[in-house]
């Protein structure tokens, strides 16, 4: 991938589609004057955001259906886009491709060329496998699951991808951060000497409140407050702290945990409003190569309370800060001062441009391995058992409701470690 803006926007000559014209022939690929028809699933705040940044990416893209299972959600992002001077002339959404409910994603899948995925990670699995079966192109938000069978699911969509030569681009929107990228090149190259510990650290406040007047046992509360609920975002430790996951595993080079042990709980954000989640966990995991990620992650608010985002690497000849993008080895330090960039454009920018060129990004495999990861961790902690990583990948815990309806819907007690089993 390069780091140069002005190679990622290309005009190219051919252009080929195929029955209905919903979506191009992979190996022609769209020459810049065929417009590509994008579709929004998930109409909350980081999808209002992905959709801007995928219609400032290409210059001939339009945004063509919306979906959300709210429609006051779904209202609400659309008036922000087009009220969004920058991108108002890419927004042509006609009223009856606003889609509202469930089975929303089916109908914005069938109307676009290009899908952005950026409902609760719950959902990701089932959507991620009809776009594809449907041949369209997607931009999926991270995490890709919630559970081993969601990342099992994913794992088979992402090779069907590669099969019908389809863009699956995973939004761990660090690895296209410039500054990042020189960063982790360096360490790759030996800056540092072997890596034998990353210490990461998700230490940040409390987040939003969404609680409505319904009982905590039903489905739309949940969904309304889907962040608190495991089955829904997969905890904090999978739904935020997947960030630092990835970039651990982009550092190592595409290595995973064989094992990992933890400790976390529910201490101080324990009013029942907040469903099951917790409030802090800390994972070590370990590596075949004899290396260790010291993982740390807590959302609580408070007088003097410590926050930071870090990713702190150490090496046999030295150390990296992949946050502040700096080296030390000895008595020597390199910081990077080269041109910086929007990650969230940027993995937009190079996305379309990878699918104008007929050479459509893929990065589904370790998008499902990095989610697969912070999963592992989530179990370690939940059940205060050391889980390898074969455990995780064959686990059959299941966390889908029993079905997609209004109705009530009973879930699960926050995990106590020593009486949570593992499944």
């Amino acid at each position: 991938m390069n780091p140069e803006t002005n190679t990622t926007r290309r005009d190219f000559l051919t252009t080929s589609a195929i029955a209905g014209g919903l979506a191009f022939a992979p190996s022609l690929y769209a020459a810049q004057n065929t417009a590509l028809r994008i579709g929004l699933i998930g109409c909350g705040g980081r999808g209002t955001a992905a959709a801007k940044n995928a219609l400032k990416a290409d210059s001939n893209v339009k945004l063509v259906a919306m979906g959300d299972v709210f429609e006051d959600q779904l209202k609400s992002s659309l008036g922000q886009l087009q009220r969004n001077k920058e991108i108002a002339s890419k927004i042509d959404v006609k009223p009856d491709m606003c889609f509202t409910g469930f089975d929303a994603y089916k109908k914005v899948i069938d109307a676009s060329d290009v899908v952005l995925l950026t409902t609760p990670p719950h959902f990701r699995p089932m959507q991620l496998k009809a776009a594809v079966e449907a041949g369209k192109h997607v931009f999926a938000e991270k995490p890709l699951a919630v559970d081993a069978p969601g990342v099992r699911s994913v794992i088979e969509t992402v090779a069907k991808a590669k099969e019908k030569k389809l863009g699956l681009l995973v939004g761990y929107c660090y690895r296209w951060d410039f500054a990042k990228r020189e960063t982790v090149k360096r360490i790759h190259d030996g800056a540092i000497g072997d890596v034998s510990m990353i210490h990461v650290n998700y230490l940040t406040g409390e987040l939003w409140d969404r609680s409505i007047k319904k009982p905590y046992d039903t489905m739309e509360y949940q969904m309304r407050m889907w962040y608190y609920y495991t089955w829904l975002s997969g905890d904090h430790i999978v739904e935020q702290h997947c960030h630092n996951h990835d970039k651990a595993a982009w550092v190592l080079k595409g290595e995973y945990p064989i094992s990992a042990y933890g400790a976390g709980g529910r201490q101080k954000r324990t009013d029942p409003k907040f469903g099951n989640i917790f409030d802090h966990h800390t994972v070590v995991y370990d590596y075949k190569s004899g290396a260790k990620v010291i993982s740390m992650c807590r959302q609580m608010s408070g007088p003097g309370i410590y926050n930071e985002v870090t990713d702190h690497v150490y090496g046999s000849k030295g150390r990296a800060e992949l946050m502040k993008h700096v080296i030390v080895n000895g008595g020597k330090t390199w910081e990077f001062d080269g041109p910086g960039s929007d990650m969230y454009d940027q993995e937009h920018i190079e996305f379309f441009a990878g699918l104008r060129a007929g050479e459509p990004i893929n990065n589904g495999e370790e998008g499902a391995k990095s989610t697969m990861m912070s999963i592992m961790g989530r179990m370690a902690t939940y059940t205060g058992l050391k889980v390898t990583w074969d455990m995780a990948m064959k686990s059959k815990e299941d966390l889908s409701p029993p079905s997609y309806d209004w109705g009530p819907l009973k879930y699960a007690p926050p995990a106590v470690p020593g009486v949570t089993k593992f499944v």
